[in-house]
């Protein structure tokens, strides 16, 4: 176990490069420059390879490539960027490939504020490329979660073979904490083909995940995009897209267990639930002080996997509660997440539009407002 001082990046990358990392292409863009820069110096000493892409696309691309190679393997952003790599994510998905991309919000629409944090990605985490696809999305709220989500994000990915994002934002990334970097995590990696048996590259077993055999190792190895069937041959049916894009997406609705993840502090039974993700489940649990301190029970709830919520311990908490609050810095996209799974309660709104962190004071009388109402 190691102590260290660092930015939400550098946890990111010490994450990554404990899961097992050895091949990281990007190309830099604030607020994720600095783990590119950080990653430059450390992981080639670890016997692991740093690339530049041209652009981000041939950044995601390269890592898709290195990961069919054999490799453990990254991509990190921003918005603009990862808008480029929409049609990437997809391929990731439909050959199932297993590929992490952090990507740390900031403000937008378009080139927005580049030095400031936001939230304006949570839906794009999940539907930015076209069609029904498998992805798993995690959401620091800290330092100390930027190196642990990061372990999970490339465990997640290489159980599942589907791509993993870890959802940070430019307060997160560039902000500044303690970490406690244990030795003994548990690391996970790709199931692989046994030596001599007849290998189809898309067959899977109970499990629904194929075994992944690299570029090199004897092995029958097709990287298809196109529909296909266990052979990954193309094959335009109704039957073999109802069987493959069931069995794609199924991997994350059947390991929920494995994936989602969830925090609640504060009483049981409280007045208001207060839902919040990412750094602003920090300021959150900062109202949630001194709201008691003034009378008002407040219980907040911090969902950790993004896509999938853990609908199951948000709709517990929310029975327990007086009222149900969401607050974020968008208009409105968890929101509507957390609407449809607490379909049975009214869910209050607590849009915190701002360009820096809102302090905990100011988001308690925001939200004292809503409760008179």
């Amino acid at each position: 176990m190691s102590i260290g001082y660092l930015t939400g990046n550098q946890a990111v990358a010490e994450g990554a490069m404990a899961a097992g990392l050895k091949f990281y292409a990007g190309y830099p863009i604030t607020p994720a420059s600095d783990l590119f820069e950080y990653l430059s110096e450390k992981l080639p000493k670890r016997g692991g390879v740093v690339y530049q892409g041209e652009d981000e696309i041939a950044s995601i691309v390269a890592a898709i490539g290195a990961s069919w190679s054999g490799a453990k393997a990254m991509t990190a952003t921003s918005g603009p960027g990862f808008s480029l790599m929409a049609e990437s994510i997809g391929l990731a998905a439909m050959t199932e490939t297993p590929v992490v991309v952090a990507v740390n919000m900031r403000t937008g629409p378009s080139t927005g504020i580049a030095t400031t944090p936001g939230q304006g990605d949570v839906m794009q985490s999940r539907w930015l490329s076209h069609g029904h696809y498998p992805v798993v999305v995690y959401a620091p709220t800290g330092v100390q979660d930027s190196f642990d989500l990061t372990i999970k994000a490339f465990n997640v990915a290489e159980a599942l073979r589907i791509p993993a994002i870890i959802l940070s934002d430019a307060a997160i990334a560039h902000g500044r904490e303690k970490v406690v970097m244990r030795s003994d995590v548990p690391v996970v990696s790709r199931k692989k083909p046994t030596p001599g048996s007849k290998y189809l590259p898309y067959e899977a077993g109970d499990d629904l995940v194929p075994p992944m055999a690299a570029f090199g190792e004897g092995f029958n190895v097709l990287v298809e995009s196109l529909q296909h069937d266990e052979r990954g041959y193309y094959v335009p049916t109704s039957k073999v897209f109802e069987k493959l894009v069931t069995r794609l997406n199924r991997k994350v609705d059947d390991n929920r267990k494995m994936i989602v993840e969830s925090r609640v502090y504060g009483e049981e039974n409280a007045d208001v639930l207060l839902v919040a993700f990412g750094s602003y489940a920090r300021v959150a649990r900062g109202a949630a002080r001194r709201a008691r301190e003034e009378g008002l029970r407040v219980r907040v709830f911090v969902p950790i996997s993004i896509w999938p919520l853990d609908e199951e311990g948000l709709r517990r908490e929310a029975s327990r509660a007086g009222s149900v609050v969401v607050m974020e810095n968008n208009l409105g996209q968890l929101y509507r997440e957390v609407q449809r799974i607490v379909r049975d309660r009214d869910v209050g709104f607590l849009p915190l539009l701002k360009v820096e962190l809102p302090t905990p004071t100011e988001a308690l009388r925001s939200l004292r407002g809503m409760v008179r109402a």
